[in-house]
Formats: C-alpha cells, sequence, structure tokens
C-alpha cells in the first residue's frame, strides 16, 4: 500500500510497505540535476554528489562507508540532466540509519578543501574513463549536437576547465539554492513502518526552509552534426529527433513506437541491420522524455567500412515504421513495455523508484494498475502518429569512427 504524507516545509514522505520482504529501499530525490547549471558550473551538480560522500555528519568518508558496511548494506547516488538521487539499501530493522546518513550527507556535507581537490582529480578520471568509451561519449556528443550551446546540450560530468574551477564556495551555494523542501521527496520501500518514516524525515529535514523553484531554461532541438574521427574498432553512430515531453498526451505511444522499431530482437532495426544484414551487434531505439522536451534516438556499433549504409538503412526503417508499423509489432511491444514495468516492481528499489518518479512526474500516487491500463488503451493509429510526427523533421546525428560522405568520395 502507498502513502504519502507532506510536511508543512512542503516535504513530500511516500512510501510503499511490503511485509513479505526483509529489506528497505530508501531514497532522497531532488529535482535539481546538470540543467540547472551555468557554463561556469557545468559538472557542478555531479560534483557536489560526489562530495557528500567525502565526509558528512561528523564521519569522514571512510566511516560512511562503514557505517552502512558494518549492517551489510550499501550507499548510491545518481546525477541526471533533471535530477539527484541519494539512496540505501539496508536489512528492515536499519532503515533508521539509512535515513540518517543521507540526510547528514545532504544537511551536514564537509565539503573539505583537500578532499575537493582529490574528488575533482577522480572526476577528472571518470570523465577520461567516458572518452576512452565511444559506446559512453556518443551519447554526449548527441546530446551536444541536438542541444547546441544549451544546458540540456552539455555534459552532466562537465569538462576539465569547468570542474577545475568549482570550489568550495560553489558547492555550499548549490546545496542551498536547490535543496529545499518542495525540491526533495523522501521516499521508501520495503518491509517499513510510513509513520515511522515521517517521524525521522520530519526531525531532519523539517526546519528546512522553503524558497521559489529554480529557473529552467528551454530546451531548443537543432539538428545538427558532430563526427569525431578516430580509428577504432567500430563505428558508432546515433540519430535523435525530439520528441513528447514527460507530460505530454503522445508519450506512451511515442515509446511504444520506440520499442516496436527498436527495442528487442524481434524489432525492426535489430532484423534488419543485425539479423538479415549483419552490419551490427548492437543496435537499439529509444525515447527519453525531460520536462519540456523528448529526445527519440536510435544508435548501432558497426563496422566502418558498413558504417554509410547502417546509418542510411537507420533512417530508412525509422521514416517508413510510422505507416507500415502492424498490429502485431505493437501487442508484441505493448507486451514488452508491461512485463518491464512489473518486473522492475518485484525489488524494494523497483518500488521506491516508480512511486518516487510518478509523484515527481504526475504529481500524484498512480496505482500500477493505470499505468497498464493506459498502455493498453494505446491503438496503432496513435503509435503510428507518434512516429510521423517524431520522424517528420531532420535528425541530429553524432558519430565516431564512422566513413563520412567526403572520406567516401
Amino acid at each position: 500500500m502507498q502513502k504519502l504524507t507532506t510536511l508543512p516545509n512542503g516535504l513530500r514522505i511516500v512510501t510503499r510497505e511490503m511485509p513479505s520482504v526483509e529489506t528497505v529501499a530508501v531514497g532522497l530525490h531532488c529535482t535539481v540535476g546538470s540543467r540547472y547549471e551555468t557554463v561556469r558550473e557545468n559538472g557542478l551538480a555531479h560534483l557536489f554528489e560526489h562530495m557528500v560522500f567525502k565526509g558528512a555528519g561528523g564521519r569522514s568518508t571512510r566511516a560512511l562507508a562503514e557505517a552502512v558496511e558494518d549492517v551489510g548494506g550499501d550507499l548510491n547516488a545518481m546525477t541526471g540532466r533533471e535530477g539527484t538521487v541519494f539512496s540505501a539499501r539496508l536489512l528492515a530493522g536499519d532503515l533508521p540509519l539509512g535515513m540518517n546518513l543521507i540526510a547528514d550527507m545532504i544537511l551536514d556535507p564537509h565539503f573539505d578543501v583537500d578532499e575537493l581537490e582529490r574528488e575533482k582529480g577522480v572526476v577528472l578520471q571518470e570523465l577520461a574513463e567516458v572518452n576512452d568509451m565511444p559506446g559512453d561519449l556518443i551519447f554526449d556528443d548527441l546530446q551536444a549536437a541536438a542541444y547546441p550551446d544549451q544546458p540540456m546540450g552539455r555534459s552532466i560530468l562537465g569538462d576539465a576547465a569547468s570542474i577545475g574551477g568549482l570550489n568550495q564556495s560553489d558547492l555550499v551555494a548549490w546545496r542551498d539554492r536547490h535543496y529545499r523542501p518542495g525540491e526533495m521527496i523522501v521516499v521508501a520501500a520495503g518491509n517499513l513502518e510510513h509513520d515511522q518514516i515521517v517521524d525521522i524525515a520530519a526531525k531532519r529535514f523539517g526546519p528546512l526552509g522553503g524558497g521559489d523553484a529554480a529557473a529552467l531554461e528551454g530546451a531548443r532541438f537543432s539538428a545538427a552534426r558532430t563526427a569525431r574521427h578516430r580509428h577504432i574498432e567500430q563505428a558508432h553512430l546515433t540519430l535523435a529527433w525530439p520528441g513528447p515531453a514527460l507530460r505530454e498526451t503522445g508519450l506512451f505511444a511515442a515509446r511504444l513506437f520506440g520499442e516496436a522499431v527498436g527495442g528487442g530482437m524481434s524489432s525492426r532495426l535489430f532484423q534488419e541491420l543485425r539479423e538479415e544484414r549483419g552490419l551490427a551487434y548492437t543496435v537499439f531505439a529509444s525515447h527519453a522524455p525531460f520536462l519540456d522536451t523528448g529526445l527519440f534516438t536510435v544508435y548501432a556499433a558497426t563496422a566502418e567500412r558498413d558504417s554509410r549504409e547502417a546509418l542510411s538503412l537507420m533512417q530508412d526503417i525509422l521514416r517508413s515504421a510510422p505507416e507500415t508499423l502492424t498490429q502485431a509489432e505493437l501487442d508484441r511491444a505493448r507486451a514488452l513495455a508491461k512485463s518491464g514495468l512489473l518486473m522492475s516492481l518485484e525489488s524494494c528499489e523497483g518500488q521506491a523508484s516508480y512511486i518516487a518518479r510518478q509523484l515527481l512526474v504526475e504529481g500524484r500516487m498512480i496505482e500500477p494498475s493505470e499505468v497498464v491500463k493506459r498502455i493498453d488503451a494505446i491503438t496503432l493509429d496513435e503509435v503510428r502518429t507518434a512516429g510521423a510526427v517524431m520522424m517528420a523533421g531532420n535528425p541530429a546525428e553524432a558519430t565516431i569512427g564512422a566513413v563520412s560522405e567526403d572520406d567516401a568520395a
């Protein structure tokens, strides 16, 4: 059963009781990510996430790790473009410890200057690792091509220059500006009591004051192209079109279109590029929705000599799909979407993520059965229309190691 309580300062606490399990997942979901950064701050949201693990609430970096691992649990965090999540998984009886550790990390981080300089070096190593992995780097390149010179297009990790310029004052200002009650949700799922969660959250976060929501620069899609010429074993190819945003009515149809054309082994992209022509080992399509826009993306990795053929074939498949998509393909995509949702809900972490997402996106608690009904209600015409709208314009394009038209001339 889902329960929701809102504290007087605006902090929301939402739980899902799962009496049959022995564990809990607890998290703090914050509606701030890299889209809220200025050019100089690029990478700050991610660096903040790192730095709260470097000592908080009187515990050192090591003491934080030992506190949670002494009871067999773990702490984790993730930074995205529009959100940051701090989470813990524990045995049910250790839930208060997990909540208090997360609260310490947000409310009482040490932000030690020496630790900051060391961690900036760690982030630079993370950035270097991404730059050495074209299968990851390509998506940063695509984001930059689709949203040039704007927060949506910049890397979540930042770059060497922006990371090097960040300081202790930036971390404090970021926390004070963005980590406020109305922009945070405490979420927990597992063997728990809702009132206990509320009591701890009220004690730790209740004294926080409110404030106006942070301004967000709107995303502006561009059908730009970018290419990196590297001597690597595979060429990496990506295309992207604008799609529905998080709260747009066409979102479910767009996702089913993506599932049908590139979501599984039976999809058109997989069958045509891999099974019938042997052009790619990995190929898929997906739709990522954001607050004010969405990005429908297709990716393939292929041999350099086959890159132009693969890129052209990907576009042909996607542009023809809105007119030729069949009911059988939709039904298969629908089944995959429903099973993916329901399977994810069989863990405490999946339940916690689901209820947080529904509250953040819909502003209310929605049972999974309602989402399944929405998926079941989508018609073939709606999916075809969603695909046609997305495919109507020219795509953004990013490639690494591909043969260009100039090279082939």
